[in-house]
Parts: C-alpha cells; sequence; structure tokens
C-alpha cells in the first residue's frame, strides 16, 4: 500500500449509516472522532469510514467509477431543489471538481482500455 493510500481524514461532525435489508435493518454513527479514506481501487472508488474508540466501528463502500459520476450528476441536479447553501460549503463544493478535474487529466489509460481500442 502506497503512502497516499494509508492517509485518512478527519471528518467534521457526525456520520450516520444505515443499511435496510428484507429482514434485519442496521444503523450506526461515526461521532467520536471519525476518519474516511477514499481512493482508487482498480474501476472503483473505496470510500472507508472509522472510528477507533471504545467502539471501533467501520464501514467499506465500493463504487465503481460510472456509480461515483452518475451519483454526483444526480446530487448536482438535485442543488436546483435547494436554494441555498452556506458560503464556506458552496466554495467547498466549487474548489473540489477543480482538484478532481486536473488529477483526472494526469492519469494514464489503464491497460484494459487500451486493449478495448
Amino acid at each position: 500500500m502506497s503512502g497516499s493510500q494509508k492517509i485518512t481524514h478527519p471528518i467534521p461532525g457526525k456520520v450516520q449509516v444505515s443499511i435496510d435489508f428484507p429482514n434485519k435493518f442496521y444503523m450506526g454513527s461515526f461521532a467520536r472522532e471519525p476518519k474516511f479514506k477514499a481512493r482508487t481501487e482498480n474501476d472503483e472508488i473505496l470510500v472507508k469510514l472509522s472510528q477507533s474508540s471504545r467502539q471501533n466501528r467501520a464501514v467499506e463502500i465500493h463504487l465503481h467509477h460510472y456509480l461515483l459520476s452518475d451519483t454526483l450528476s444526480a446530487w448536482a441536479d438535485s442543488l436546483t431543489e435547494t436554494p441555498h447553501m452556506k458560503a464556506d460549503h458552496k466554495t467547498e463544493q466549487l474548489d473540489v471538481p477543480k482538484h478532481l478535474k486536473k488529477t483526472v487529466r494526469k492519469t494514464k489509460p489503464s491497460k484494459s482500455a487500451l486493449s478495448s481500442n
């Protein structure tokens, strides 16, 4: 694992996670010094939420790049329904796509992408 894959970031505030199966419902929160890690793995994005305290908790979410893109696009569309946004949130939401665009442009095509041409 490279150094960038080990980096965790603090989560400001609290995160809640719920999973609803037909016969079971799981719900948990990450409130005491929660952290997250996000990285690319093959054709997926791994997002890991963790909390190290009396109750160690961890959740890993694997999203295909297309699902992540579609999710972000749907979220962007939903912003038209919410006309107000805190100024600091707005600044952050505008800065991150610039960073993503710059970083994605620097990546090289994968071997599987090259062989499919």
